[in-house]
């Protein structure tokens, strides 16, 4: 059968987007595979197709519990039943059958902290691993934007199982974090499909305001008049559900927030009541997005500046999946990046925190599970998988005590550079005079090849094209009961 039947046989679609069959070629040929497609360029048929000619199991490697179970789902309400997400959601019960099970699953997600356990890798050793499949690699590297420890041992995982064909997967990542991701996975004569990470249907704007109440009051104007949905970036927990409370004051409905303090159920809730148009508006941190494949998100609000351009990129591309014109709006005020550098400083370690946790590592008595030891000493998470990442590979090298502390800073200052260099760049990017696509486009070592009509606010284009539509207007404001009854009964 030609790939573009089973196509249309299994996922009802009768021609491949931009890149997908010649990805799906090498992939199904056997050889390692580096493929970056833009945000909603769909990169999951990619690996899901391959799954219905290969002879064994998929592995999907995973970031976020949100984004495989939303895979899973999507295969299920096509009617496959042989998939599975081993993430904290699966009950204990379903987890012990699985394990004895695995074999039967054409479909198997996993995040990569689960693959440490020894018995997850021992059944996974006996399923026949035919495709080992990383999404998000560019996690995988230190110098990608969202940097995950546990996603360096996947060369070794992978070499445990048997060094199936791996194919990699990103929207975003520059030549130094590609580099990364091919030697960290250990791909051999790999196959690297890179394709523009442009999206033209996305219309650019940024919009410096003199202070944080005008920028609310152009916030308010933009969820009043642009056709929605819609999702709002910004940048700590606290903005995410101030924001959300603030929209409803002013008679927005449909809103909530989203961020990575609330609970894994109330995040899946929120997740697809706005998948499912329950919800309209989501006020969330960077912990939202990855994942939900909503193809008709119209706009995307950065209320806050991103740290770098790998995010900004990234958020952006949860609008327009459908093709469809959207627009993704920056605010600005001067000032913005002082709040980003103060994240930066919070997520990086000081000297005294390396030094306690080292210190206890090599020389206390107390016995300690590192869970306790990590509430003992402050850690956030980020701090923690980092330190974690830099202790292990400090005692890898067989480093004394005194030497691991230096080297360890001098890595997170490393690092601390690095994330100031990327904020640098976006800064120097809110104030470029030239067009800002090919600017994006130039960051990632590409080219434009044809600008869209309309293109970023530098070449212009009209607003109002992306306002309500008539019959929507109503559906945005709360006019008082008594015209709510009316609309609703007359």
């Amino acid at each position: 059968m030609h790939l573009e039947q089973l196509l249309e046989k299994t996922f009802g679609y009768r021609s491949f987007r931009l890149g997908q069959k010649e990805i799906i070629e090498d992939v199904v040929s056997g050889r390692d595979v580096l493929a970056m497609l833009p945000t909603g360029g769909g990169k999951s048929l990619c690996y899901q197709l391959p799954g219905y000619i290969l002879s064994g199991s998929v592995l999907i490697v995973s970031p976020l519990v949100s984004l495989m179970e939303d895979q899973v789902q999507q295969l299920r309400k096509r009617g496959e039943k042989r998939v599975i997400a081993l993430n904290s959601f699966l009950p204990d019960d379903l987890k012990k059958a699985a394990l004895a099970n695995l074999r039967r699953f054409r479909f198997i997600y996993a995040s990569p902290e689960i693959l440490q356990s020894p018995n997850w890798l021992h059944a996974l050793k006996k399923v026949g691993i035919s495709l080992f499949v990383v999404d998000e690699a560019h996690c995988i590297s230190q110098w990608g934007h969202d940097f995950r420890p546990d996603f360096l041992r996947l060369g070794e995982i992978r070499k445990q199982l048997g060094h199936p064909p791996c194919l990699a997967l990103t929207a975003t990542a520059t030549p130094e974090v590609v580099n990364d991701v091919v030697e960290t996975l250990q791909l051999t004569n790999v196959r690297k499909h890179i394709y523009p990470v442009d999206r033209p249907n996305i219309a650019i704007k940024v919009e410096c305001v003199p202070s944080v109440d005008e920028k609310l009051e152009r916030l308010f104007h933009y969820v009043k008049t642009l056709q929605g949905p819609g999702i709002i970036y910004v940048s700590s927990r606290q903005w995410a559900e101030a924001i959300a409370r603030k929209l409803q004051t002013e008679g927005i409905e449909h809103v909530a927030y989203y961020h990575g303090g609330m609970d894994p159920e109330q995040r899946m809730l929120v997740q697809q009541q706005f998948l499912c148009d329950q919800l309209q508006i989501v006020c969330c941190t960077n912990a939202f997005g990855m994942g939900v494949n909503k193809e008709n998100i119209r706009y995307v609000i950065h209320f806050h500046l991103p740290g770098q351009m790998e995010a900004y990129v990234q958020e952006i591309g949860r609008a327009g999946r459908d093709g469809k014109n959207s627009i993704a709006i920056l605010l600005y005020t001067h000032g913005d990046e002082d709040m980003v550098q103060s994240l930066i400083e919070a997520e990086l370690l000081s000297e005294e925190q390396i030094r306690l946790f080292v210190e206890h590592m090599t020389f206390s008595h107390i016995e300690l599970s590192l869970q306790r030891l990590r509430t003992m000493l402050g850690f956030s998470d980020i701090q923690w998988r980092m330190l974690q990442y830099m202790f292990e590979k400090e005692r890898a090298s067989a480093s004394a005590p005194e030497e691991m502390k230096v080297n360890i800073f001098q890595m997170t200052e490393e690092r601390r550079r690095w994330k100031r260099n990327k904020l640098q760049q976006m800064r120097a990017w809110l104030f470029c005079s030239s067009c800002r696509r090919e600017q994006i486009v130039s960051y990632f070592d590409q080219h434009l090849a044809q600008k869209p009509e309309k293109c970023c606010d530098i070449c212009g284009f009209p607003l109002d094209e992306y306002g309500l539509k008539r019959h929507d207007q109503t559906a945005w404001t709360f006019c008082g009961w008594e015209e709510e009854l009316k609309r609703m009964f007359f």
